[in-house]
């Protein structure tokens, strides 16, 4: 994430910020936008590369434990808070 926070930096740096005169947006708000859509992205692909490894866990899990401690106690623990993201299915 560093990378991508010094990239977006970096390319903002030598961006045209646009002329509000002009009723121009510029070139930043468009890089900065495309920079977030490319951020939350990621933020949904780790999402769903979580669920799946939750699954898979949970799976092992109540092969192993009784269920009602999986449920009761290990499930509410490894759940991610319930965010949407924008373009999140």
């Amino acid at each position: 994430m560093d990378r991508e926070i010094e990239a977006i930096n970096q390319s903002l740096s030598t961006t045209f910020a646009g002329d509000e005169f002009y009723d121009d947006e510029g070139e930043k708000a468009e890089a900065v936008r495309r920079w977030i859509r490319s951020v939350l992205h990621k933020i949904v692909h780790y999402k769903a590369q979580h669920h799946s490894y939750l699954n898979e866990a949970a799976t092992t899990l109540q092969l192993a434990l009784p269920q009602d401690i999986v449920i009761k106690n290990v499930l509410p623990f490894l759940e991610l808070p319930s965010y949407t993201f924008e373009g999140e299915e």
